[in-house]
Parts: structure tokens; sequence; C-alpha cells
């Protein structure tokens, strides 16, 4: 089998999604390495996109022994249960060929010691871009800094480095509790991260220059040498008819396409959340009659409210339900707007909307896939973060970047009243100003992407240098 590079990401589909597209362009870029993808037991709970390229071997690990359903289980503990097993799958791999390195994400963090016991080098690939990985990299220092939860600092600014100052409460959820069992899932994680091989980021020296160079700096963690980091991407999903995480492909040509077919050029604002994106009722109708007042053309995709009917969730465990849509717009609403507007149920193909010539914004929930495929697109942005790192990306793309407009939010949970939203999309898609700023500056930035993207670019540079590093064992 020869020189062989080992990835294994978290039964995740958006994590494995990027890791396959890592794995392909590893093997289009440096042939003389084999790639090997070992999935997660519990991948098979979600859609597993298959490999671009029969080049890539995917491995399923059997499921474990320990492999009892729980209540609450997150990414972490799913892998944590498959050790013995990715053990055993490393060992057979290493003895049959020459293991160069293992490729993890940051929820198969517990992959971190097994391969160190074996003595394989181990590289993370961060599939968010460099200002959530300085935010990661710096947890362990604000960590040690204070005696209090994030939780409690409430909106006290954090001074992160490379990053705009940031208040505690837009921290990613898990770590606002220093009690909760996944804060330590995640120190651990971000030490192991400062202890590995190096960092394989899944953005460019061109999109995040400055922060970039701020970690390469070692300002991000002061007490501790920085790994080596590597920005490769932004890797966009290749051939795969789908969202970040939105379902299996899709055969057909999806009905919005062939809609936006017969729209003017860049005149529909386009609102998509990811897999895991809900609202409340009330805010679907204040969303409805936003876009309504707007008087723009529109693609929305929406997801039914959260059976509890509270305000967002994370929750796509509903996604089959055969709701209608009607019930959650306001009365009359796809009626008036048929002439201009498409409203959409769960999915679309987010990466051929974003390309269609008839889009000029989106409205995002601020995932890194969706912000990448925008910039990659040329797609201005309005920033509306739900979960996850989806606030410090906000900051990103607001505050340093200047790629999105932010959304005023009416209270803690983040209630966007109609007027803000119109208001936003509006100075998107053809104001002035700062909708003309942004505007202007993605398609740089797409540009930028591109040229980082191409042969002698600064991604395929970096992809070069960690390869060396696999060379040379």
């Amino acid at each position: 089998m020869g020189e062989t590079i080992v990835l294994y990401p978290s039964p995740l589909r958006g994590h494995i999604v990027s890791m396959l597209e890592l794995g392909r362009i590893i093997r289009q870029r440096h042939p003389r390495f084999s790639v090997i993808v070992i999935l997660s037991s519990s991948s098979a709970t979600a859609p597993t996109p298959v490999a671009n390229s029969s080049s890539i071997t995917v491995l399923h690990l059997p499921p474990s022994a320990a492999a009892a359903a729980e209540d609450n289980q997150t990414p972490f503990d799913l892998a944590r249960r498959d050790t013995s097993n990715l053990r055993l799958a490393l060992t057979a791999i290493a003895a049959a060929a020459d293991l160069r390195a293992l490729i993890i994400d940051g929820f198969s963090d517990a992959a971190f010691p097994v391969a160190a016991a074996l003595g394989v080098p181990t590289y993370y690939y961060f599939t968010s871009g460099a200002a959530a990985l300085a935010a990661f990299l710096h947890f362990p220092t604000l960590h040690g800094s204070t005696t209090k939860s994030f939780k409690d600092l409430g909106d006290e600014t954090l001074n992160i480095p490379g990053l705009p100052p940031i208040k505690a409460s837009d921290m990613p959820p898990v770590m606002h509790d220093r009690n909760w069992r996944i804060y330590g899932y995640i120190l651990d994680n971000c030490r192991n991260m400062i202890s590995s091989s190096g960092i394989i980021v899944n953005t460019c020296e061109s999109l995040e220059s400055r922060i970039i160079r701020v970690i390469k700096e070692g300002l991000c963690v002061p007490d501790r040498p920085t790994p080596p980091i590597f920005a490769v991407g932004p890797l966009v999903e290749s051939k795969v008819d789908g969202d970040e995480g939105g379902g299996d492909k899709r055969e057909k040509r999806h009905e919005c396409l062939s809609w936006l077919d017969s729209q003017p050029s860049r005149s529909v604002v386009f609102l998509c959340f990811g897999s895991e994106g809900r609202f409340s009722a009330a805010q679907l109708k204040e969303m409805a009659s936003g876009l309504e007042r707007s008087g723009l053309k529109f693609l929305w995709v929406v997801r039914p409210p959260p059976q509890d009917a509270s305000a967002k969730s994370t929750s796509g465990s509903n996604d089959g339900d055969d709701t209608s849509i009607e019930k959650f717009m306001p009365e009359g609403f796809l009626e008036r707007t048929r002439e201009r507007g498409m409203v959409v149920k769960s999915w679309a193909p987010q990466i051929q909307v974003l390309s269609h010539g008839s889009v000029g914004g989106f409205v995002t929930h601020c995932g890194w896939n969706s912000i990448i495929e925008a910039v990659h697109a040329g797609v201005p942005m309005v920033a509306w973060p739900l979960y996850a790192e989806q606030k410090v990306n906000r900051a990103f793309l607001v505050e340093d970047a200047a790629l999105a407009l932010p959304l005023s939010m009416s209270n803690e949970d983040g209630f966007v009243s109609a007027d803000e939203l119109a208001k936003r999309v509006t100075q998107l898609m053809v104001g002035s100003g700062e909708g003309k700023v942004v505007r202007e500056r993605v398609l740089a930035a797409r540009d930028g992407v591109m040229e980082a993207l191409s042969d002698g670019g600064s991604s395929q540079i970096s992809l070069a240098a960690v390869a060396a590093l696999w060379k040379r064992g």
C-alpha cells in the first residue's frame, strides 16, 4: 500500500464531507500517498456521503461493545466508544502500509492518545476558519485566567489575539459552563491540538491573513509553542448536490433551480440556516413579514419549528414530519408573494443555489461551510448566527472582513424583528454605504480564494508543506 495517510472524521455529516474533500485534494495533488478514511460506527446514524474518488479507501469501524444507547451523548462520547476498534484498525494499517500520519477533527479527539501510543504523528483538521481556531487555541489560557464560567461573565469582553473584542456569551455554547462534561472535552481537545504535529485549517491566507499571522506568531498560545499551521482551503464540497448537512444527494434537478433560472441576475436573496437551524413559529412569521415588506425576490428554506415550539433549536430530529409550512406563515403570505418568492421545505442544494447567477445575497447562520460556499460564489451575506462557533464567525465576517451585515437581535433568544430583517436584506441587495462595501469586498474575497486554490497559490503551497512533513516521516 506504500505511504499512507489516514483520515478519521467525527460522525457528523458536515465533518465527514469536509474530510473527504481534504482526502480528495491530497490524492489529487500528492498521489504518492494512499488515503484511507475511517468512519466511526456512529456514522451510520447520519446520512453519509460517498467519496468522490475511487482512489480513496473508506473503512467503517464495527459497532463497539460499548455502543449501548445513552441519552445526551455528544460527538465526543460517540468517538470515545470506538477507541478500541480504532486502535485495531490503525495497528492493522500500520502493519500493511507505511503509515505516515493520522488526521482527525476536534470531535474525534479521542483518537489522539491512541495514535500517540502507536507512535503515529497526528494532525488536526480544523473544519472551521482561522477566527474560530484562534478562539479554540486561546481557550486554555482563558480557562486558566478565571474561575468563572463564560455564562457568569455574560457581556464581559474577551480579548482573543487576532479577533475583534467579543462577549463571553458569544463563545461557543459548549464552553459556557465549566461544570459541564463537554466543557472538559473541549478543553482537552484544545490542549491536544496544541500538542499535535500540526493543524490543517479550512481557510486560506487571503481570506484570514491577519488572524493566521497572529496564530503562527504564537500569540494565541502564550505559554507553549504553537504547532505548524497549514491553511489549505477553503475546501468546498465537490460534485455533491447538497448543502453542508441537508440530506442525501438528489439526482433530479431541484425545482428551486428552475425557478431561479427565470429570475433576473443577482436579484434573489437566499435564506438558509444549515441542517440544524430551526426557529420558533413566532420568528418564522416575523421573517415572512420582513421578506414581504422588503419587496425583494427571495428563496427561503424553511424547517418546521422544534416540536416543543420553543425558541431556536439545534435539533434536526423532526426533519421527516409532514407538517405544512403554510401553517407557520402569516395568512395569505404565500399567495401574496408567489410572483417574487419561493419557499422550500427543509432542504435546497445550497452550493448550486449560491452559484446561480440570479442569487445576489445570502442570509446565513454563519456555519463555516456556508460562509466559504458564499465567498466561493461571490455572494454577500447577512449574518444570523444560531449555535456552535457561529457568533465568533460573525465577528470575523462583520467586523474584520466586512463580508456580511449584522442583524440586531431584540432579546436573549436572538429574536429578529420584521423591520430589522427587511432593512438589512434591502441594504445588502441594493443599498449604498455598508451594503455596497460588503458586495464589493466579497467579490474581492472570491478572487483571492480562487487564486489561493490555483496552481502555485497559497493553499497549494501550504498543502505541499504539510505533505513534505509526511514524506520525511
